[in-house]
């Protein structure tokens, strides 16, 4: 029997006393946190910002995990401080880890434990601090702020203000979101943010809320312009046309200086609690995952007779491309109620020209690709490998274009009805790297997502710079991507791991990627899902 997913869970993490790597300022550390189930290896669930010059960093950006109550699910919870731009953490200083289990976290609801270091001594006094928090309620609620009069605290230009917004509990106050910050201004406006009613109140409108105005400092040592405290009941009366405003008190300035007003009024333009649909929401309430799967022929994988060759299949009728369709692809299968997948090819000759081609059904049937489920993308690249001549170069663009089609057709419904998943299995470097980034940021404003695979021992750098987690990818012309649509993963790493983790590190960001995709555009699940 499948595990029962008892509940989802907030995890917010701080630290204390880490360890300084920094010559002439302090550490600048970013959590991340792996997970593992049963005997298989550890996969990356998520990361926090890295907050600058800080050793008792309270990290704004939470964990939600799913709780298997009869699954040991081991967490590790690594700090590092991030001194470069690579996603790589290899080549960023280590601060220490704790390794726990997702129970001992939930049971005890607020854990703090050393951090030890590899060869699990302790790292310095440094301590983290995990919050564990079931998620009750799925609405957010969606701000619209800014700020005028703000006290300047910067003796050359003006304070660069941001807000932190804080959340009561029974062992103080928890941070909640932190907005970006506003550089040499004192009269800003935010970008529109959303936080989850949960991590803002706990459900309760009438539970305080505080929030601190502070002036940005490179060091880390920021001033507090000023604080209020307010609930969500008197949020939510604020409109654009009379906002909810705040007077910011700086409690010291006020005890020295007599006739005290404020240090900046707030103005909340718009405070608004709307339902966040999960991805399985937008599943049980009609919305159809696309599949389609393309495999690179081109010259690079090595001769398909030789047993050299990535394309090679064994006397057991496996290779890497194989390997990689099945644990992906059924997974997904399940998600894709008529489970009829196109599969294509790219970067092959093909019969009966010979010319090279970037997007070809693997049944050479161009008006019905389609292959039944699974098995029948397999049939289909079976049969088709003899009678292809690999060649080259290796463009993506074609086939992201391609399914870029359909995902834009399909955003002519007014309900989140589709959304297309292109599975591209690589085994390198890509020739038309500038037109797939175009190809990218358009789709990025699709009901789509993209997977590549790399299989094969080739240096896929090049792919890290497609797979946005550090940083927004941009096109020729400077446009960026609209959201993260691309996971990248080689293969290779997953070669002795059991055939699920391929699956599960490569979808994991996928249910997020769908929900994300939905409720920025405003699409409602095409039939109320069962009332959970």
């Amino acid at each position: 029997m499948a595990a029962q997913c008892v509940t989802k869970v907030e995890l917010t993490v701080s630290c204390d006393n880490l360890l300084d790597k920094d010559i002439g300022s302090k550490s600048d550390p970013l959590c991340v946190l792996l997970m593992s189930s049963s005997e298989s290896q550890w996969y990356e669930v998520g990361r926090t910002e890295k907050v600058q010059n800080c050793l008792k960093p309270k990290f704004a950006k939470k964990f939600v995990i799913d709780y298997y109550f009869e699954i040991v699910q081991k967490l590790k919870f690594g700090i590092y401080d991030i001194d470069n731009k690579t996603v790589d953490l290899s080549d960023d200083d280590f601060l220490g880890q704790l390794e726990c289990t997702l129970g001992q976290v939930v049971s005890s609801k607020k854990l703090t434990r050393p951090l030890v270091l590899k060869n699990k001594t302790p790292a310095g006094k440094g301590t983290i601090t995990i919050s564990a928090e079931e998620i009750k309620d799925n609405r957010v609620v969606n701000f619209e702020v800014e700020a005028r009069k703000l006290d300047n605290k910067d003796f050359f230009g003006k304070s660069d203000p941001y807000l932190e917004f804080f959340k009561q509990t029974e062992t103080g106050w928890q941070l909640a979101h932190r907005t970006e910050v506003v550089n040499n201004n004192l009269n800003p406006t935010w970008k529109p943010f959303r936080i989850p009613l949960q991590s803002l109140c706990g459900g309760d409108l009438d539970k305080p809320i505080k929030v601190d105005c502070y002036d940005y400092d490179n060091d880390g040592s920021h001033d507090l312009i000023g604080t209020f405290e307010t609930t969500m009941t008197r949020l939510k009366e604020a409109s654009r046309s009379s906002p909810a405003e705040f007077e910011c008190v700086n409690s010291k300035k006020k005890q020295k200086k007599k006739g005290y007003k404020n240090s900046g009024v707030v103005s909340v333009k718009l405070c608004q609690v709307v339902k966040e649909y999960t991805f399985l929401d937008y599943i049980m309430g009609g919305c159809q995952i696309n599949f389609t799967v393309a495999i690179d022929f081109t010259g690079s994988n090595g001769d398909p007779k030789s047993p050299q060759s990535l394309h090679y299949i064994s006397p057991q009728g496996v290779n890497e491309y194989l390997s990689a369709i099945w644990s992906v692809g059924n997974v997904v299968q399940d998600y894709d109620s008529d489970k009829m997948f196109p599969a294509f090819g790219f970067g092959a000759q093909i019969p009966p020209q010979w010319q090279v081609s970037h997007q070809f059904p693997l049944n050479f049937n161009a008006s019905n690709p389609f292959c039944a489920g699974v098995e029948g993308v397999v049939e289909a690249y079976r049969v088709c490998l003899p009678q292809v001549k690999l060649y080259g170069p290796t463009n993506f663009s074609p086939i992201i274009n391609h399914v870029a089609c359909f995902a834009k057709q399909a955003l002519q419904q007014t309900t989140a009805s589709q959304y297309f998943v292109l599975l591209i299995i690589t085994d390198g470097v890509i020739t038309d790297m500038d037109e797939t980034r175009n190809a990218i940021v358009n789709a990025s404003r699709l009901p789509m997502s993209i997977i590549i695979i790399g299989v094969g021992g080739a240096d896929f750098s090049a792919m890290d710079v497609l797979d946005g987690d550090d940083g927004r990818l941009r096109s020729l012309s400077g446009e960026s991507a609209m959201r993260d649509i691309v996971q990248f993963v080689p293969f290779r790493q997953f070669q002795n791991a059991p055939s699920q983790a391929l699956a599960q590190s490569v979808l994991a960001e996928l249910p997020q990627q769908v929900a994300s995709f939905f409720s920025l555009f405003k699409l409602k699940p095409p039939h109320d899902p069962t009332p959970s």
